[in-house]
Formats: C-alpha cells, sequence, structure tokens
C-alpha cells in the first residue's frame, strides 16, 4: 500500500471526523475533559464509529486516543494508562482499517500538560517519546501531532515524532490568530515546515469560513518562504463566525460545548468547503469537532466521484 505522502502527490486525501465528542452524543464518553477511555469501556462503539468513518469515504482512520496523555487522565481520575489506551486504539483501529480497501492509520499525539512556555522541556519530551512508543510497536502509517496552541510546544514533538521514521503531519488549534506564546499564524507555518513536518495545517476551534481565510495566509507565508510541503485542514462542523478573534475560539460560546446544534453545518455547506479547500491547494480534508460521517461522506462526494467497494474516480478539477 502506498504511504500518506505517495497518496498525497496522486492526489486529495480524506481524513475522519469527530470521535469524543460524537461518542459524548451516543452515551460513550463523558464531556470536560473529553479523555478516550471508552476505546476500553466500549470498544464495539468506538469500532463502529471508526467503520462508519471509513464508509463515508475516509481514507485515513485515526486512533482514537485524543488527550491520551498522564497529565489529562489523572485530572480525570481514571484507572487507565496512557499507554493502555493507546494500545488499544491503535489495535482496533487497524482491525477496522483492514476491513476496508487501502485505508491508511494515523497515530494521533496529543499536547501535555507538563509543557509550559520558556520552561525546560525535558518531562514534556518524556511524554511525547511515552505516546510515541505505542505507535511504533503497531507499525501506524504516519504520525499525526494536533491541536497545539503553542509553535514551541509542536517543535518538540516533530522532534520526537522524527525517531518514528514515518510520515509526520502537524497541525496547531490557532485559526487566524497567533498561537498562545502570540507567534503569529505566519510564523508558526514556516517553523512547522522547518521544523521537519511533511503535512502542515490547522484543526478544530474555527469553522469552515474562518479556517479557510487562515489556510491561504498559510500558504501565501509558504511561498514567500520557498517552502513546500502538503496543507491539511479539520476544521469544526459547526457555523461560528462569532469567534474569529478569540484565542480559544468556539469554546468561548454560551453553547458550547453540548448546545451547538443550531449551527450545525448542513452537507450542501461542507461541499462547498471541501471544494474551496481543494482549489486553495489543500490536499488532506477532514474534520474535527461537530464533523460526523455524514459531512464526511460530504467532502468524499465532492472531492471525488465514489463507486462500489471504495474506488474512485476523479471528479473534475
Amino acid at each position: 500500500m502506498k504511504d500518506i505522502l505517495q497518496r498525497l502527490a496522486e492526489g486529495p486525501i480524506v481524513g475522519d471526523g469527530s470521535m469524543c465528542m460524537t461518542l459524548e452524543k451516543r452515551g460513550y464518553c463523558s464531556a470536560g475533559l473529553w479523555s478516550p477511555e471508552a476505546v476500553l469501556l466500549y470498544p464495539e462503539a468506538v469500532k463502529q464509529l471508526l467503520r462508519e468513518y471509513m464508509r463515508a469515504g475516509a481514507d485515513v482512520l485515526q486512533t482514537p486516543c485524543f488527550y491520551s496523555c498522564e497529565g489529562r487522565l489523572r485530572r480525570g481520575n481514571t484507572t487507565f494508562t496512557s499507554n493502555e489506551i493507546n494500545d488499544a486504539a491503535c489495535k482496533m483501529t487497524h482491525e477496522i482499517a483492514n476491513e476496508g480497501q487501502d485505508v491508511l492509520v494515523c497515530g494521533g499525539l496529543s499536547p501535555v500538560e507538563t509543557y509550559a512556555p520558556g520552561k525546560d522541556l525535558s518531562a514534556a519530551r518524556r511524554e511525547f517519546e511515552a505516546q510515541l512508543e505505542v505507535f511504533i510497536k503497531h507499525d501506524v502509517d504516519f504520525l499525526l501531532a494536533e491541536f497545539f496552541n503553542y509553535i514551541e510546544e509542536l517543535e518538540l514533538c516533530i522532534d520526537v515524532m522524527k525517531k518514528a521514521n514515518k510520515p509526520i503531519a502537524v497541525s496547531m488549534r490557532i485559526g487566524p490568530n497567533p498561537d498562545h506564546s502570540d507567534v503569529s499564524l505566519e510564523e508558526c507555518t514556516v517553523r512547522m515546515a522547518k521544523a521537519g513536518a511533511d503535512i502542515i495545517g490547522l484543526n478544530c476551534m474555527y469553522d469552515i469560513d474562518t479556517m479557510l481565510n487562515a489556510l491561504k495566509r498559510m500558504k501565501t507565508a509558504l511561498d514567500i518562504a520557498g517552502l513546500s510541503v502538503y496543507l491539511m485542514c479539520q476544521p469544526l462542523g459547526w457555523r461560528c463566525p462569532d469567534v474569529d478573534n478569540e484565542k480559544e475560539g468556539y469554546i468561548s460560546l454560551v453553547e458550547a460545548p453540548l448546545a451547538m446544534e443550531p449551527r450545525a453545518l448542513t452537507r450542501g455547506e461542507v461541499h462547498k468547503f471541501a471544494r474551496s479547500a481543494y482549489e486553495l491547494g489543500v490536499r488532506y480534508i477532514g474534520g474535527c469537532c461537530g464533523m460526523e460521517p455524514h459531512h464526511i461522506r460530504a467532502i468524499s462526494h465532492e472531492v471525488f466521484r465514489k463507486i462500489s467497494h471504495g474506488q474512485r474516480i476523479k471528479t473534475s478539477e
């Protein structure tokens, strides 16, 4: 099977969507810390959601272990370790991917609570190494570090990820705004690429239009710097233009996180977004919180005309 970079060189890739948010709606996850114990408590429910994303057209299934890091798990008073959760997540993702055709497994790394801006990085490095260890053991196809709001922390994570000798994707949660140390979007873009990531982009916190505007700035920054990497995006599944200038994005809304349904995107809106992102040059298009299987199906239908058994015919460009 071709790796993610070979596939991207040939055309777009469709990512999967929301996990913890969708599992909470189905009764299998608790709101708040959004930690992923469901992979051990309710494995069949998690497998079913992975299967739905795959059937909707996702080329990539991400290991459902977002925020599986020791500091966050301790705050949630869980009895499970990060290693146990990540191990179960890898096994089930491989299992479901093997039901499909040429579906890639992505090992997902999360920010760690031992990181503090400008402080010693050794503890944070050890946490990233612990997350990475399981993904190396289970031979995932590529790695994705997502939801980072400090470029310094992400650069550290990229340095650790290099040890796996796998393609590296990274995304930040900053949208059009500077990171939480006031590093501009443009500087973050260049630093992600120079640190060694093969695929860079944005995820969560902001809606489709806000993310498109930010991606345009990222592309310009890469062009000015003479850097060539693939762009990715995994936006929210809700409309929230009123938080464009909020560093915490949709979390600053009074409706968040459990009353967002009136803001939900239609499939038609997702079709338009996917086409706009593709025309901008984004080649990895998926979703984050609020993006459910029917949204991923809309992305897949826009980027590809799907036929039986996951085979594809590209639409006109």
